[in-house]
């Protein structure tokens, strides 16, 4: 029943932004461990994207200036070795931005799963929300239930672990000095940004040693599960007083194995704290380990893809147990039925990236090809996409927004 003290609004904590992580950002707030709190979240990009119907914005993102996260957010009483507990008890879209994106990124800038071999160029869908549902006006025929969640979430390295991170991932962009898109992405001053006022010289180290935001790491960071919605519980490593969680990247929905994002959205996510005292020896903990939300949508029947670990879209090669290859072939796969059905290239390769996709690795003991699979829900299709004896019918979906220069 509604009482007084549980009508209160819980408070909404977004003081400021930071785009890189470094411990000695500052927490802007500190939290009880069981205090319920929300915390708002502007999408990765910091708003660069609209809701139009070009992708130039797309073409032209700033990408030295992502993610953009909310916090840190200190827990009362954690310290190094601890486990922080964080319960998602919600992850929304604000009321009045009831939209989200899609986008493929320029080979040149950002890349994505298949950069190389489409030679990417940028292009997007715009997904409206009507309560969990998403559709989009440059996809047409799909309608499916969105499983919000954050798809970045971490607490703050220490020191040694973030010169750890520097200096491995320093090696490998070596390594690879000429890849296109580049293998990683190391320290990076201009386009850093911490919200804080800070002494000159602080800000200057953070901006100089600070590491990108772009791949998953020990703390967590950006892993992209799509099951971490509201009802999920994280056990996160504690490496600073504080833990200092940052969220960030909210997805309404997203595929598993993503290869060009997902949903992306703005909105809130409302979180509760507790503390394991000595958790990272107690559960041998070298990375987060995560309870998924039991809220899932019932799309029980799809058509599964198979890939395995040859190359046969591209130059036919052989690979010896390469799961990466083998889900490429079976989303290639899944885009070319889809292209059979009247979707073109993009607008398949957008819908496998955001749509609730299962992919699976069905063995990686068989040498020398390791088998993926993706599963396509069947029930987000207004109209039945099953093989028949006399072939697929081809309907007519139109284009996803391209650039204004209409180059592919």
């Amino acid at each position: 029943m509604a009482t007084i003290a549980n009508s209160v609004a819980h408070p909404t904590l977004i003081s400021n932004l930071h785009n890189r992580w470094h411990p000695d950002i500052p927490a802007v707030a500190t939290v009880k461990p069981g205090q319920v709190f929300n915390v708002e979240c502007v999408d990765w990009t910091g708003a660069q994207i609209g809701n139009n119907d070009t992708s130039d914005d797309i073409r032209d993102v700033d990408l030295t200036s992502v993610h953009n996260l909310s916090g840190p957010i200190a827990v009362e009483g954690a310290e190094p070795g601890d486990c922080l507990v964080v319960d998602i008890l919600d992850v929304r879209p604000f009321d009045k931005m009831p939209w989200g994106y899609t986008g493929i990124f320029e080979l040149e800038n950002g890349g994505g799963l298949f950069a190389r071999e489409f030679q990417s160029r940028a292009a997007k869908a715009i997904w409206d929300f009507k309560g969990v549902y998403a559709t989009s006006r440059h996809i047409p025929g799909v309608r499916f239930a969105g499983v919000s969640h954050p798809g970045l979430i971490g607490t703050a390295p220490s020191a040694e672990l973030l010169a750890t991170w520097n200096k491995r991932e320093g090696a490998l962009i070596d390594a690879h000095a000429n890849s296109v898109p580049p293998v990683a992405y190391g320290p990076l001053a201009p386009g850093a940004y911490v919200g804080q006022d800070l002494p000159d010289d602080v800000r200057a180290k953070i901006y100089r040693e600070g590491a990108r935001t772009i791949p998953g790491r020990e703390h967590g960071g950006n892993c992209d599960i799509k099951n971490l919605s509201r009802g999920s519980r994280c056990y996160f490593p504690v490496f600073v007083k504080g833990a200092n969680l940052s969220v960030g990247d909210l997805h309404f929905s997203q595929g598993d194995l993503s290869f060009c994002g997902a949903i992306e959205m703005a909105g809130i996510v409302t979180f509760s704290t507790s503390i394991i005292k000595g958790g990272v020896e107690k559960f041998a903990m070298k990375q987060p380990i995560f309870l998924p939300s039991p809220v899932d949508p019932q799309y029980s029947a799809k058509l599964i893809f198979q890939g395995i670990s040859v190359d046969y879209h591209g130059d036919g090669t052989q690979y010896n147990m390469d799961a990466t290859v083998a889900y490429k072939q079976a989303a290639l796969n899944a885009i070319a039925y889809l292209m059979k059905i009247g979707y073109t290239r993009e607008q398949a390769y957008l819908l496998l990236s955001a749509a609730p996709v299962e992919s699976h690795i069905g063995a990686i003991v068989d040498s020398p090809n390791a088998c993926v699979t993706l599963g396509l829900p069947l029930g987000i299709f207004e109209h039945d996409i099953l093989p028949k004896d006399e072939g697929l019918k081809k309907l007519e979906f139109g284009q996803c927004a391209v650039r204004s220069d209409g180059v592919l």
